[in-house]
């Protein structure tokens, strides 16, 4: 979490302050400790909310990388899962338990809000962190039986996807608090985030075909176009659902649609990859 305190010195890198304070927010990797940041600070940094997901995706290669020297694949997919929740202090699995269960408890938009609120998860949220959980590894042994590009490619790249599908949702949603980290994202990303992140994405997924991918299949940059599409009418979609349910967006929700697009970007990849054999 982004820290308020003595100020570190960013008066001319506008770039690494809100890279920094990304995250912070987003993972548990060791930055500075103290930083002197604003509102606006705060909800200009989800343009590298793309950046830091690559940084945790080649997290995630690098474990897979050492641990398949190691470990039998199944244990070393596992191991990446548990890398992928603590780097992330396990608040998207939170967020994802919770808005399961106030989207299941009965009553109108502020009980359901009031039971999102409650540190407590209920059977609804069990059951949604262990599906979530099952089908990420399942559908990461999957993907093992493709090529070692696609595998490793999608470990890159499914973090990256989760951080874009967050800027978008906060770019089109509203919150459902007056209070609460959510609210500092939430509604106030501009248009300037939201086409930079993109960007972001865009270049990642580029990069990774052209430079480390010897085929150069075109198949693969349709794979990801469809991809952005279909994850961007997703949050479209979720943004809309949760606003009838809670009235708008709560970090919970965030954390929810991180999840979710995780889930889905994996299960796009292996549905594209076994069409395109």
């Amino acid at each position: 979490m982004a820290r308020l305190g003595s100020p570190v010195k960013f008066k001319n890198n506008f770039l690494m302050k809100r890279f920094f304070i990304a995250l912070q927010f987003l993972t548990i990797l060791p930055v500075a400790k103290d930083m002197t940041v604003n509102e606006t600070d705060i909800a200009r940094s989800s343009s590298v909310f793309v950046l830091v997901g690559l940084i945790q995706g080649i997290l995630l290669l690098a474990v897979d990388y050492t641990a398949v020297r190691i470990f039998q694949h199944d244990l070393v997919i596992g191991i990446i899962l548990l890398v992928l929740v603590l780097s992330n202090g396990g608040f998207h699995l939170d967020g994802l338990a919770d808005t399961f269960d106030a989207t299941a408890a009965k009553g109108d938009k502020q009980t359901k809000l009031s039971v999102m609120k409650d540190g407590s998860i209920g059977p609804v949220g069990v059951m949604a962190l262990f599906f979530a959980l099952l089908l990420k590894f399942l559908a990461l042994k999957n993907l093992s039986s493709f090529s070692l590009f696609t595998f490793r490619s999608s470990l890159i790249l499914m973090p990256a996807f989760s951080k874009w599908a967050m800027v978008t949702s906060m770019f089109h949603g509203k919150p459902a608090r007056e209070n609460g980290l959510g609210k500092i994202f939430i509604g106030k990303v501009g248009f300037r985030e939201m086409v930079v992140s993109t960007f972001v994405l865009l270049l990642s997924c580029i990069t990774l075909q052209v430079f480390f991918d010897h085929s150069l299949s075109f198949a693969r940059y349709i794979l990801y176009a469809i991809s952005a599409i279909f994850i961007y009418l997703l949050c479209r979609i979720s943004v809309k659902f949760f606003s009838r349910q809670f009235g708008g967006l709560t970090g919970d929700t965030l954390g929810a649609i991180s999840e979710i697009t995780e889930i889905i970007f994996l299960f796009m990849v292996i549905a594209w990859s076994r069409f395109s054999i």
